[in-house]
């Protein structure tokens, strides 16, 4: 028995090692088992990528356990085809090469086409979004921002921004109208300093009159006086403020309360959406990264990822693809010759058996036949016996003793 890389490769792809006789089909079949290993690691990689992407890129141990499943699975349909030859067993005592193979099933390779696709959206496009990372990392990011931005611009974050903004206001007023009574007494007292100074000037001769002393009546009292009432106002207006800010403190607590509360529910609205934005992070989401990607940049990202995918899929459909192309090769006439022949002497010894059977069963029926006639007349003998018996006995009971006598003797002469 033959061994090797060579045997592996052919058992791999599921043909008869005795029935490849020629090189180039011996090439062939070990292209095919060489493609089968290499869909195999294909197959684990994307399925464990597709649990991954799955469960939100944790990266789980058990897709290392569901990938091989997957490869197993689409790798025994590979060999079912590439194994199985479409025998024709019409005609068989017929020696036509043209009759060996019946026309190839065209639902088989369809239906490996219809897998292929299939996987190349389950299968390959998780190793892609894994290949291209990075850019849907990125991409990513941006997307989210804005959905931030646009979360934060509408809902109850929105409301929440809106109360707090005329809450704001509603203090800045207020403390406005402490500033403007604060600013007012300010200003007076600043009015006042200057009369002083003015009117000290004046007392020393430096001032408008130049008449030293500040006699009452005088120029130099009426600015000490005017002095000394705008500082009665500022008091009064400081004791405003100090009254308008006794007045504004319950108001100023409730809206001090209020924007607590406002701000703490804006924080769990903003850390619920950039939960819920970050959690769109899947792979529906980097699905729609990359084609944001290939759109935008195709001759960048574009043709390198339809390159990527095509070759991939050309991985999946190689072996179907080279088993479609080589149908008729030597190796599938020499099984089927095989499995004619095969067939062939089956039939005829069917036939013999069949024909055996009805001889044997012809040769029965005779014999049952004539054991059926000959126990017929041996019913017809002892029946016979039976009636000569009944007549000798009747006789010796109903003649004359003499008579009986005379026929006895009549008996030994003869005798």
């Amino acid at each position: 028995m033959r061994t090797g890389l060579g045997h592996l490769l052919l058992r791999v792809a599921n043909v008869n090692p005795r029935s490849v006789a020629t090189h180039s089909d011996r090439v062939l079949y070990r292209s095919i088992g060489v493609f089968i290993l290499l869909y195999f690691g294909y197959a684990t990689i994307g399925g464990a990528a597709f649990i991954d992407a799955s469960s939100g890129y944790r990266h789980p141990w058990y897709q290392w356990l569901f990938g091989p499943l997957v490869a197993i699975g689409v790798v025994a349909y590979d060999r079912a085809v590439v194994g199985r030859v479409q025998i024709n067993y019409d005609r068989l005592d017929s020696t036509d090469p043209d009759q060996l193979l019946r026309p190839p099933t065209l639902g088989l390779y369809l239906g490996r086409i219809g897998l292929a696709l299939l996987f190349a959206l389950v299968v390959t496009e998780p190793l892609m979004l894994a290949r291209y990372r990075g850019e849907l990392d990125a991409r990513l990011a941006v997307t989210h921002s804005s959905d931030l931005s646009r979360l934060d611009a509408s809902g109850a974050v929105a409301g929440y921004q809106a109360r707090l903004a005329e809450l704001r206001r509603q203090t800045t007023g207020d403390d406005a109208a402490v500033r403007a009574l604060s600013d007012r007494a300010a200003g007076k007292r600043r009015d006042a300093r200057t009369l002083y100074r003015q009117a000290l000037a004046d007392s020393a001769g430096s001032g408008v009159t130049h008449s030293p002393g500040c006699p009452r009546g005088g120029y130099c009292y009426d600015l000490v006086r005017r002095s000394r009432s705008l500082d009665v106002q500022a008091t009064a207006l400081d004791r405003q403020a100090a009254e308008l800010q006794r007045d504004q403190r319950p108001e100023r607590v409730a809206r001090a309360a209020e924007q607590s509360r406002l701000s703490a529910l804006a924080a769990t609205e903003r850390a619920g959406n950039a939960a819920a934005v970050r959690g769109d992070s899947g792979f529906g989401a980097r699905t729609a990264a990359m084609w944001h990607l290939v759109t935008a940049d195709f001759w960048g990202v574009g043709i390198h990822y339809l390159g990527i995918a095509l070759l991939l899929m050309a991985l999946d459909c190689a072996a179907i693809g080279l088993k479609f192309v080589s149908r008729g090769n030597a190796y599938e006439r020499n099984e089927a010759r095989s499995a004619r022949l095969r067939e062939h002497e089956a039939a005829l010894i069917h036939e013999r058996e069949v024909h055996d059977a009805r001889t044997y069963g012809d040769v029965t029926a005779k014999v049952v036949a004539d054991g059926i006639e000959a126990a017929s007349h041996d019913v017809q003998l002892a029946f016979a016996a039976t009636e000569r018996a009944r007549a000798v006995l009747h006789t010796a009971v109903v003649s004359d003793p003499a008579e009986i006598e005379r026929r006895y003797w009549d008996d030994r002469i003869n005798a």
